[in-house]
């Protein structure tokens, strides 16, 4: 919400908020002079003319029932942001089932290095030095190009208007709601082509591809589609890909041409694919070459996007928000390529549905680490219905550490917060120099990396 309320507020619109907790996000907003309560109430709805509520509110919640009883129009986020996403002149939506944040971010880095003042919509905190008008997940500028982050949750991102759409990959995540992959592939094809200009494609990943028929897309469509990946065939692709101390060097090329040479500063294979899709789209908006190497080159990553916590015992303690198999096995492959004798990881089951469909493949991305820890499953808006638990989990991976619930109980704070106790004793009574720690998850794992 925050990056929303900054952009609309820049518009002299009159906007007040509510949250049930408080964080240095609230504290920005209240400094942009915008009043927020504290705690949700009936109340804080009144002489509202607009409602906007996020996913990840419940139906029951008294203020949002307040709001659908009221004579005020209410809306959720995503429409809002596809409102605002047809208010600029060059509205830049990525999208991908992995990757979105990082690439969003790093692609606003590139741009506000060039000198544009853009706007941006990014799901995760990202700070840029001398950058006073940057913080956490949101920027608001004065040029007409907007980058935003384009969830596909729900089909979010078919309430934006891109004039320039990005797929970095899809895979078989929200099959609660999907269904199935080739539904996912459907929304996917359905959000490319609502953009005005040209679609962004990873021409290496073999559902992107299929979203998007190339000859038909740009013969009747009239759209260009541009391709990236690591593959020669790709418009943009790397060239001599290294990897020195944990970082990536590779050329960019651009139609076999030699753009030239860049070193990523986060580690993991998955971000080459990321500064491709970053430095295509910025070469294709008309930014200098060397300005796209700086911006790539100075980006310092996201946060809980691999990030550094701290040291515990000799142990180095790191966060990442993977929560499907196939960001566990990316990010758990770049532990294991760094030079740290063990690599624990701990992960918080986020979802019944995803753990429950997902069960094997999670078991086998997870067993790339040394010891495994593992929190209670956070159902999040869902009700566990599966009948799914940490020890079914648990049972499928033979390094791993969990601590037996009754599962008659409800879960809630009270429970969770002796779970996580039990996590962070584990790690304390057991960490050691040269271990690698990384907690995982899209919940809040990352108060255990906090608590050490």
């Amino acid at each position: 919400m925050y990056p929303l309320a900054q952009i609309l507020h820049s518009k002299g619109f009159y906007l007040t908020g509510s949250d049930n907790n408080e964080t240095d996000t609230l504290k920005a907003v209240r400094g942009l002079g915008i009043t927020v309560f504290f705690g949700q109430k009936a109340e804080n709805i009144k002489g509202a003319d607009l409602i906007v509520y996020s996913a990840a509110i419940m139906r029951d919640n008294v203020e949002l029932v307040a709001a659908n009883n009221s004579t005020a129009t209410v809306i959720e986020r995503s429409i809002l942001l596809g409102a605002v996403s047809r208010q600029y002149k060059n509205s830049i939506c990525i999208s991908g089932t992995h990757g979105k944040t990082t690439t969003t971010a790093l692609l606003t880095q590139i741009f506000l290095t060039s000198g544009v003042d853009i706007s941006a919509v990014i799901g995760g905190k990202i700070n840029i030095d001398g950058e006073k008008s940057m913080h956490g997940s949101g920027r608001v500028g004065e040029s007409e190009t907007l980058i935003l982050e384009a969830c596909e949750f729900n089909d979010t991102f078919l309430k934006l208007s891109p004039d320039i759409s990005v797929i970095l990959n899809i895979d078989n995540d929200h099959l609660d709601y999907f269904g199935t992959i080739d539904n996912s592939i459907k929304s996917f094809t359905k959000f490319v082509e609502t953009s005005y200009h040209a679609m962004f494609i990873n021409g290496d990943d073999a559902n992107s591809v299929k979203a998007i028929d190339r000859a038909s897309a740009e013969r009747k469509l009239g759209k260009k589609v541009i391709t990236f990946g690591l593959n020669g065939t790709n418009n943009y692709y790397s060239y001599q890909l290294k990897l020195n101390e944990g970082k990536y060097k590779f050329s960019i090329v651009k139609d076999m041409r030699r753009m030239g040479e860049v070193t990523l500063n986060i580690p993991g294979k998955h971000n080459v694919y990321n500064a491709l899709a970053a430095a295509a789209v910025a070469d294709y908006c008309g930014l200098p070459f060397e300005k796209i190497k700086e911006g790539i080159e100075t980006f310092g990553g996201v946060g809980r996007r691999f990030e550094k916590i701290g040291e515990y015992n000799g142990a180095h303690v790191f966060d990442d928000y993977a929560h499907h198999p196939t960001e566990l096995t990316a990010t758990l492959k770049t532990a294991k390529s760094l030079p740290y004798e063990r690599v624990i990881a701990v992960f918080q089951p986020f979802t019944f549905s995803r753990t429950a469909m997902l069960l094997d493949e999670f078991a086998q991305a997870l067993s790339l680490a040394d010891v495994v820890v593992l929190t209670d499953i956070m159902g999040g808006r869902e009700v566990n219905t599966q009948n799914i638990y940490t020890r079914n989990l648990a049972e499928k991976i033979p390094s791993s550490v969990y601590f037996p619930q009754d599962e008659t109980i409800e879960y809630t704070d009270e429970r969770k917060t002796k779970n996580f106790n039990d996590v962070t004793n584990w790690l304390k009574e057991n960490a050691k120099q040269g271990d690698l720690i990384i907690t995982l998850g899209c919940g809040d794992a990352n108060k255990i990396s906090f608590s050490l």
